[in-house]
């Protein structure tokens, strides 16, 4: 007979629970800040504000702090998957996917950032590399969401 799912975990043990649950956690702060910031709120912020200079600062900041968010949660579920029992693939392939978005981020915000930073607003080499950055923003939301459905529990099995 099949068990149902709560009382499998109900049956785990404490530290199994608290890696899966910090799992989850950290997934969803990273992943969701991302998505929201990135494709609700910067939006927002143009839509709403005439001083698009103004909406740019902000939008400028909250990326800051979602690098920042992104760093914090990326090298945390990376010690997670390290410590974890989970299968040898799923891990691999999850490990990759944190590493390769936190790569993205360091690049776009320690790389181009800087150099957009400095750029004059209206040229080229301003659009340039705001695409530049936007690309690997997206590259990094949909590895996010590749990341969310690769992930799988730790388990007592493994």
């Amino acid at each position: 007979m099949a068990s149902s799912g709560a009382a499998d975990r109900a049956r785990e043990p404490w530290a199994v629970r608290l890696h899966n649950g910090a799992a989850r956690v950290l997934l969803t702060v990273w992943i969701g800040s991302l998505w929201t910031i990135g494709y609700v709120v910067a939006p927002a912020l143009f839509a709403t504000l005439d001083d698009r200079s103004l909406a740019g600062s902000i939008a400028g900041n909250l990326f800051h702090i979602e690098t920042r968010i992104s760093v914090v949660c990326g090298v945390l579920l990376l010690a997670l998957l390290w410590a974890g029992k989970g299968s040898r693939e799923a891990t691999t392939r999850c490990a990759w996917l944190v590493a390769l978005m936190l790569a993205l981020v360091v690049v776009s915000e320690w790389v181009v950032g800087p150099v957009l930073a400095e750029a004059v607003r209206g040229t080229r080499e301003f659009a340039a590399l705001h695409g530049v950055s936007a690309l690997l923003y997206l590259a990094t939301s949909l590895l996010g969401l590749a990341l969310l459905l690769s992930w799988r529990p730790v388990s007592t099995a493994a």
